[in-house]
């Protein structure tokens, strides 16, 4: 397992309080994005109306939704904009006019995603263990619905004391007023406590320029930014860590 890249030292005595991300920290998006759509593909007969490689369809996806989140992270688009415009520019980008998109599709794939169970390597495990020296919260940017259906469906539900959806708080990391809530509702300050996402902006820089410690989880290993103090690759590394 890759060694952690520390420019300067955790203190796991140092924290009480540990806040992780949902998507594409403990529960692998793009794996189940990528189940649920190689289904949907086959259920709506997508190769008929001219979408000849799954795969293809799938990757191209992939990376609008990617560029249509970390606008959503930052206010610039509403939920509703998101989600209309995924699809359609996936459809457009590959030679198809949206309108031939089903109609239901995006309605299809919102409630059959986030009942996909795939979570990143021994996440289970490294959960338990922080949560017997941590008390452990999420803060999620991700919708209410699909994120309880999320937490329930893969049972990571009972290793948080918090669920915090930006959604229902009305802002988004990397606002500052999204952590404030999160320390608030947990009791505890900002010193004592620890961020650990994958989004750059979202969630360390978020944290950081509020005060509070964090730890990038960075899987595909990307080149790490000089401002972003400590990564990891594997959940497991947070056993060694904390």
């Amino acid at each position: 397992m890759p060694k952690s890249e520390i420019d300067h030292p955790i203190s796991a005595t140092k924290y009480t309080h540990i806040f992780f991300d949902l998507d594409h920290t403990i529960w692998d998006f793009d794996k189940n994005a990528e189940e649920a759509l190689h289904e949907l593909y086959g259920t709506y007969n997508l190769r008929d109306i001219g979408l000849h490689s799954a795969d293809l369809f799938i990757e191209t996806y992939t990376r609008h939704n990617h560029r249509l989140w970390a606008q959503y992270h930052l206010g610039e688009i509403t939920k509703d904009e998101l989600r209309d415009a995924r699809f359609k520019s996936t459809f457009t980008e590959l030679g198809l006019h949206p309108d031939l998109m089903p109609a239901d599709f995006e309605d299809a794939y919102v409630n059959l995603c986030p009942t996909k169970t795939n979570l990143f390597p021994h996440a289970h495990e490294t959960l338990e263990y922080l949560q017997s020296k941590y008390t452990l919260h999420l803060i999620s940017n991700g919708f209410k619905d699909s994120t309880t259906l999320k937490v329930n469906g893969t049972g990571l539900v009972k290793y948080f004391q918090n669920i915090i959806i930006s959604e229902v708080v009305g802002v988004n990391k990397p606002d500052p007023l999204i952590f404030q809530h999160a320390i608030d509702l947990a009791r505890t300050t900002k010193e004592e406590s620890l961020m650990i996402g994958d989004s750059i902006e979202a969630d360390i820089r978020g944290a950081l320029g509020f005060g509070m410690d964090a730890i990038y989880f960075n899987p595909l290993g990307l080149e790490k930014p000089a401002d972003v103090p400590v990564q990891i690759t594997h959940l497991k590394e947070l056993t060694l860590l904390l």
